[in-house]
């Protein structure tokens, strides 16, 4: 089965409130992405399915500036109405993004006016005017006024390609180390692709505590899930429905897989052995585990007020 990437990004105005309020609008960004999905694809004119999804959020671009938006994976078609036949896409073709942008955009504008309304809200320093009714809704009718940029790939070449992408992609942080190339003199040098200039890459020098500034923008609230499941694959109904699928698809049930070590689990899907030494290359060898450190008395604090 083909897969597609699917990518919803915020404008700069709806980044700035992300910011302030993460946990309550990377929520509404996750479900805008879904609904527009799913209502687009279940349009007859469209595709006339139920489709599936893995939503992946990242909030950085390559400089580590801040930049919210969802990676989506999407099979290339769906499950009918009557659940009795796999809906295929057209080749090369998932949903029209313009369609698909504008619903997104109508989506989050109503999500992020009733986290208003409930009070979810809040706004500091240079957005502290938004607080104001007339403020906030005259934002709405800016952020409604603008194109949103969604676009969607060519499907990966096939389910190698998606694990791959998957095991390299989902749990990323904002920089990888091998980006780095120097550190000196309370400076960071990392390389990073410039898609202005034709995608080259270029090297970048901040000071250290620039850097550290960039790379805390994209913590996640305490709890918070960046990866989620859509539609048939969702997980309360994804059991039933992949084997669904499958049958109405007639492909084989996937053999079940040896018992794997989690190094093994690592390898498979990222390729970078967890028992190979870092600096030299060199095979590493399993000790034991570290004895438990006794816990720490607390000192007593009596608390008087």
């Amino acid at each position: 089965m083909p897969y597609f990437h699917v990518v919803f990004t915020l404008p700069a105005a709806a980044a700035e409130i992300a910011f302030q309020n993460k946990r309550t609008v990377y929520a509404i960004l996750f479900r805008a992405a879904a609904g527009a999905m799913r209502e687009v694809a279940a349009e007859p004119r469209h595709l006339g399915a139920e489709i599936g999804a893995v939503a992946v959020l990242h909030s950085w671009g390559q400089a580590m500036t801040y930049h919210p938006h969802l990676h989506c994976i999407v099979p290339a078609g769906g499950l009918s109405p009557d659940q009795a036949r796999w809906v295929a896409c057209r080749p090369g073709f998932l949903l029209p993004v313009r369609v698909l942008s504008r619903r997104f955009r109508e989506l989050f504008v109503a999500g992020l006016r009733a986290a208003s309304a409930r009070g979810e809200l809040r706004f500091s320093g240079a957005l502290a005017a938004l607080a104001e009714p007339a403020a906030f809704a005259g934002l709405l009718a800016d952020l409604l006024g603008v194109e949103w940029v969604v676009y969607a790939k060519p499907p990966f070449a096939g389910p190698d390609a998606v694990l791959a992408y998957l095991g390299r992609y989902t749990h990323r942080v904002a920089i990888a180390n091998s980006r780095l190339t120097r550190l000196a003199d309370g400076e960071v040098d990392f390389t990073w692709k410039d898609y202005r200039d034709s995608g080259k890459t270029k090297v970048m020098t901040l000071g250290a505590d620039e850097f550290i500034r960039r790379f805390l923008l994209h913590t996640v609230p305490d709890g918070f899930h960046r990866i989620r499941h859509i539609g048939f694959l969702a997980n309360g109904h994804r059991t039933g429905k992949l084997a669904l699928c499958r049958t109405l698809l007639a492909a084989p049930e996937p053999e079940p897989s040896a018992a794997e070590s989690y190094r093994e689990r690592v390898q498979r899907l990222t390729g970078h052995a967890l028992d190979a030494c870092p600096e030299c290359g060199g095979a590493m060898q399993e000790r034991g585990p570290l004895p438990r450190r006794p816990p720490t008395p607390r000192p007593f604090w009596c608390d008087t007020s």
